[in-house]
């Protein structure tokens, strides 16, 4: 099974977004496996972003995820982090498809109202980051049958 990190970002948290999120990575069929309220320290945002450290944006984007708490969450599944990626929508909500989460709530990129890891090495590091490893739990749900094959 693979694992992955979305954050519900300052926007998404303040406009009371982070229930349909939820809903939404629900009804797809991944399991939440660890959920926090938190909020982002500076060291963690500059460790988090650190990739885009020399980018012209990477001041904007550490000033943002700090302005206020996330929902940090650890999802579990076949396919996780291609099923959220497609669930949230392009990074530019304008270029978002309608009945992704960007496409349906998002109106420009700043504001793009959750984040998740791009890849299995990210998932890997960002789950690190945001979660100590007895914060994120393992369980079988009484669905799991019914929502992939064995």
């Amino acid at each position: 099974m693979e694992k992955t990190l979305v954050l519900v970002k300052p926007d998404g948290v303040q406009r009371g977004l982070a229930g349909e999120i939820i809903s939404r990575f629900e009804r797809r069929g991944l399991k939440l496996i660890g959920l926090k309220l938190m909020q982002v320290t500076d060291q963690l945002a500059h460790t988090h972003y650190g990739e885009h450290k020399e980018r012209p944006f990477f001041p904007g984007l550490v000033n943002f995820i700090t302005s206020g708490p996330v929902v940090a969450m650890a999802w579990e599944g076949v396919n996780a982090i291609a099923i959220v990626r497609q669930t949230m929508g392009s990074t530019n909500p304008v270029e978002s498809d309608p009945g992704t989460i960007r496409g349906d709530l998002g109106v420009n990129i700043g504001r793009n109202i959750v984040h998740g890891s791009d890849g299995t090495e990210s998932a890997t590091r960002e789950l690190g980051l945001f979660f100590s490893a007895d914060e994120i739990l393992s369980y079988t749900r009484s669905t799991d049958q019914w929502i992939t094959e064995s």
